[in-house]
């Protein structure tokens, strides 16, 4: 078991950016959810009986993004430009790539993070009966690798 140290911090507060200029920011993360053959077939072939998973979790990657302030209290509120959600199976898993645009003073690694980490989450609610072994556990199911693969800035 690991022990923590509890760490006392009265100096929680959101980094001052007014002095930066505004410059086109892109971000890009992904993350992979690893699944069993069968519920892999289930949603390529649209079987799932919550619904069309890859489409849900697109969604739901998408609001996310637009939400990250209200989830991590220290993330800045930030125009988002846009928003690219994708999708592609592989051995066992599907990777989500998400990608995310704006024109501010921050970047937006964070929404990015936060945008793959609902969407593989959303995966994984929306095939968990599938998943489940006959002792309501998950042996298969888990959720790997989530990281920011590029990030950039431009005037």
């Amino acid at each position: 078991m690991v022990e923590f140290t509890h760490i006392q911090d009265d100096k929680a507060q959101m980094v001052d950016i007014s002095g930066k200029g505004d410059m086109v920011r892109e971000a890009v993360a992904a993350g992979k959810i690893f699944l069993r053959p069968a519920t892999l077939s289930a949603i390529r072939e649209g079987t799932v009986v919550k619904g069309n998973v890859l489409a849900t979790a697109r969604v739901a990657a998408t609001l996310s993004v637009k939400n990250t302030p209200n989830l991590i209290p220290m993330c800045h509120s930030i125009p988002i430009s846009a928003i690219a959600v994708d999708f592609v199976e592989g051995d066992g898993f599907i990777e989500a790539t998400v990608r995310v645009k704006s024109t501010g003073k921050t970047g937006v690694e964070m929404e990015a993070l936060v945008g793959v980490s609902v969407a593989l989450l959303t995966v994984w609610d929306m095939v968990k009966s599938a998943e489940k072994d006959p002792d309501g556990q998950y042996p298969v199911t888990c959720i790997q690798e989530i990281r920011v693969l590029e990030k950039r800035k431009s005037t």
